[in-house]
């Protein structure tokens, strides 16, 4: 009997043999910005403590939240309304959440420019839908203000409770402000140190190195790129700025068709998530996999004595399938999906074929 998790691999069997009949012709070019990055040149995390005003009635309960009534005592402070230690205590707040904002501060961003910021509670604030963040100074790992943020929290959820009954759509405790920050640092970032710059790659693969290697030194002079390590290429550019950008903008533009990856299955266990590259394939064997399952009840039991629990283990019967070997990605779908097991069940099964020597991949769990 066929279970969801076979549709599912039928689906994707289905994706996999459209993508190889497709990519089957010639492999996809790929330009430098794609597969490299130059060393240097990447972006810096902020973060900040924050508060959230204007919620309906959705935020903290600051008896259990002490640290937002401080939040609010030492703000109204700085504006110039101070507030006894007992009654910063008794302060009753619903429509107040304590939150952390975090951004990324791009390269080359100068002062003035604006970036996305996100917003998360950090109490017991049910919803953050309709709230507003207030000023709140943004720092780097070095301690210093490198933005300000503030704003109008845009949540992309909503939810409702009435009678003990609750609806929730989506996530309400975290949400986004577009261009809520403002940069007031800028952070220095060099092109390179003298007459080199040096490229890094995505993922460390020699053979990809070797390409860009050649397709640089092809399109400007030999021996402007060597390869320095199966991740890192060095390259002679033009010691004058002006020279220098122009230089890496038609670098970063080249095309070339990068080494084939090597095979990968990856699996979430917290998902279900099943992930394979294009060259995982399949020796065969045979498997055998029965789905174990606790079911937990309760019954009304004799008047004054309360329910009754009963629980149940089923577990069912797994027969001895074999699983063909698979030369390409759709062969190796095709033969999962003849399991007809779920993706938390494949996740098991997997493990297994790689422990047997069945699977021609790296199987990594996150």
């Amino acid at each position: 009997m066929k279970t969801s998790g076979g549709n599912w691999f039928r689906q994707a069997a289905i994706l996999a043999a459209c993508s190889l009949a497709l990519g089957a012709g010639a492999a996809r070019a790929e330009r430098i910005k794609d597969l490299a990055s130059i060393q240097g040149v990447r972006n810096n995390q902020l973060i900040g403590y924050g508060i959230v005003v204007g919620l309906d009635a959705t935020g903290d309960q600051t008896t259990q939240t002490p640290f937002t009534t401080q939040a609010i005592a030492n703000m109204l402070a700085q504006m110039g309304v101070t507030l006894s230690s007992d009654q910063a205590a008794k302060l009753q707040l619903k429509n107040v959440a304590a939150v952390m904002v975090t951004t990324q501060l791009p390269p080359f961003a100068k002062a003035g420019q604006t970036v996305d910021v996100t917003v998360s509670s950090m109490g017991n604030a049910k919803s953050l839908r309709g709230g507003t963040l207030l000023m709140t100074p943004l720092k780097g790992a070095d301690g210093q203000v490198y933005a300000i943020a503030q704003g109008n929290i845009l949540v992309g959820g909503a939810g409702a409770s009435a009678g003990g009954a609750k609806v929730t759509v989506n996530h309400l405790s975290a949400g986004r402000i577009p261009a809520g920050a403002s940069v007031e640092r800028e952070v220095p970032t060099p092109v390179g140190n003298g007459p080199f710059i040096h490229y890094e790659l995505s993922t460390a693969d020699f053979g990809t190195v070797q390409k860009m290697v050649e397709a640089i030194n092809k399109a400007t002079s030999p021996g402007t790129a060597r390869a320095v390590d199966g991740r890192q290429i060095r390259v002679r550019a033009p010691e004058d700025p002006d020279a220098r950008v122009a230089f890496l903008g038609r670098i970063e533009n080249l095309e070339l068709t990068p080494a084939v990856s090597a095979a990968k299955v990856v699996v979430n266990p917290r998902t279900g998530s099943v992930v394979m590259n294009q060259t995982v394939t399949l020796d065969s064997c045979a498997v055998a996999h029965g789905n174990l399952s606790v079911v937990v009840g309760e019954q009304p039991g004799d008047p004054g004595q309360g329910t009754a629990t009963d629980i149940q283990v089923k577990q069912d019967n797994g027969s001895l399938m074999t699983v063909r070997a698979g030369a390409n990605l759709a062969e190796v779908v095709k033969a999962l999906n003849a399991l007809g097991a779920n993706p938390l069940d494949l996740l098991a099964i997997l493990q297994a074929m790689k422990a047997a020597g069945a699977l021609r991949a790296d199987l990594e769990v996150i």
